[in-house]
């Protein structure tokens, strides 16, 4: 039976997710975060990141506007509503920015660039009502590629198959993508998407949920 109805403020505002992640949508539901429905949002991420790195915006704050732009965009089609927008970006050891590899080839590139190396993945979340934003957070989890060889990135891509362009960096680390790492650090939700515990935070005090 679902948690949302003894979790969910009764008088809470609706929740609208904008994203497309069912990733981010199961986390929501399996904690009781009741959603009133979910929107992937129509935003130019390429160009939002190029402004920022152009202007030198650290990752966090990049991951958060952009999470802050897929939340405006939707919450101009439902006043009153509360929008939960969210980003993660993948920050390299020297400090580029991966993004979603377009094919396996583009996978197994990344994947040996991130060999033997630490990188992290920040996660940002922002809520959004009537074009104001009315609270976000953001976290970053490190993790750690351990060497890769040949034989094992030919037997994990064949195993994930094209799921793995659906991921920044090539990986799902609640899936086979565990195997590629010697160390994670940091919160598991966030490495999932979402920085969840201080999300519902957000949430009780929004009168979402019961505080």
């Amino acid at each position: 039976m679902s948690p949302a109805p003894i979790l969910a403020a009764a008088d809470g505002p609706p929740l609208i997710l904008a994203s497309g992640s069912a990733t981010r949508r199961a986390m929501l539901a399996a904690v009781g975060v009741p959603l009133a429905g979910v929107h992937a949002a129509p935003v130019d991420e390429a160009a939002i990141r190029d402004r920022a790195r152009r202007a030198g915006t650290p990752t966090d704050q990049t991951a958060q506007a952009l999470a802050e732009a897929k939340a405006m965009a939707v919450a101009a089609d439902h006043p009153g509503a509360l929008v939960l927008g969210a980003d993660q970006m993948l920050e390299t050891e020297d400090g580029a920015w991966l993004e979603k590899p377009v094919d396996r080839a583009a996978a197994r590139a990344q994947l040996l660039a991130l060999a033997g190396r630490p990188h992290r993945l920040v996660s940002a979340a922002v809520l959004v009502r009537d074009g104001r934003v009315v609270g976000a957070v953001a976290d970053a989890a490190t993790l750690t590629v351990r060497p890769l060889s040949p034989a094992f990135l030919d037997a994990y891509l064949e195993a994930v198959g094209d799921t793995v362009t659906t991921s920044v960096g090539g990986y799902r680390i609640e899936g086979p993508g565990l195997q590629l790492f010697s160390a994670v650090t940091g919160d598991h939700f966030t490495i999932l998407g979402l920085p969840l515990l201080p999300l519902l935070a957000l949430l009780r005090t929004e009168g979402l949920l019961c505080a």
